[in-house]
């Protein structure tokens, strides 16, 4: 049964996104004495709200994961689930994921939280086997963890800094997912997904977006030494990799909101 669960909530993705929560919250607490109940709130509800709509999302795509290698494993091709459970535990998940932000956050974090998962099932979902332009979309979602972790600890989300952290983390999906395409792409044809063409060299443009974005946080004060000796620092093997089109590249595009989310907090603690 665990496994069952681990394959259709895929916890490793939502804890990524609850990872991203965490610096939007830490960095719009700091000075501010660290409270743990609301930081572990911002985790967890992000972490199950990701969680709750990774389960409805493949009832929507159970039809599409079973023509895939990477994806045919998953509870629902299986027949080792019904959708009406997938369902449920899904809906379970999010209820929980918007209490426990409604609960410690309020109004805000908890309305943040149910867009994001609006947006990702209603728009990108249906949009991903139509068009290769559903990426853009897509990726709008995971620019909402740290605006609603920022709202959680009392941000407003108008701020600059948060308007830049949560477009990092735009950018940083688009090349991320396009390389995710690379690794899988006979998986993406037969299951009839567009794919982008010249696709390299999209990447490789927006690696060089994401490079320069990171520049800006301490260019615009999100970051001091030592944190801003790291987002310098962060670029360098970004773009040394790409241009060798190594395969490690996409390993370490995985490691970014982690890095980001790590200097975030060295930054505010030294």
């Amino acid at each position: 049964m665990i496994i069952l669960l681990s394959r259709l909530c895929r916890p490793r993705l939502a804890l990524l996104n609850g990872v991203t929560a965490l610096a939007g919250y830490g960095y719009a607490l700091f000075p501010a004495p660290f409270t743990p109940i609301p930081f572990l709130a911002a985790f967890c509800g992000v972490t199950l709200l990701a969680m709750g709509g990774s389960a409805i999302n493949q009832v929507l795509e159970r039809d599409i994961d079973a023509l895939m290698t990477r994806t045919m494993l998953r509870p629902l091709p299986q027949g080792r689930l019904s959708a009406t459970s997938a369902s449920i535990i899904g809906a379970c998940a999010i209820l929980a994921g918007l209490v426990l932000l409604a609960t410690t956050g309020g109004i805000l974090p908890t309305l943040l939280g149910g867009a994001a998962l609006v947006w990702y099932l209603a728009v990108y979902t249906p949009l991903k086997p139509r068009t290769t332009l559903a990426l853009p979309f897509g990726a709008l979602c995971g620019a909402f963890p740290p605006l609603i972790g920022w709202c959680l600890a009392g941000g407003t989300p108008a701020d600059y800094r948060i308007i830049i952290l949560a477009g990092l983390l735009f950018i940083w999906q688009i090349p991320h997912f396009w390389l995710f395409q690379e690794l899988h792409e006979a998986d993406y044809r037969r299951a009839g997904i567009p794919l982008a063409t010249n696709r390299r060299a999209l990447i490789g443009l927006w690696i060089a977006a994401l490079a320069v974005a990171a520049l800006m946080l301490p260019a615009f004060g999100l970051l001091n030494r030592p944190g801003a000796l790291l987002a310098a620092l962060f670029p360098v093997p970004l773009v040394l990799l790409s241009l060798a089109r190594s395969r490690f590249l996409f390993t370490y595009l995985n490691l970014f909101p982690l890095l980001l989310t790590l200097a975030l907090f060295f930054n505010n603690c030294i």
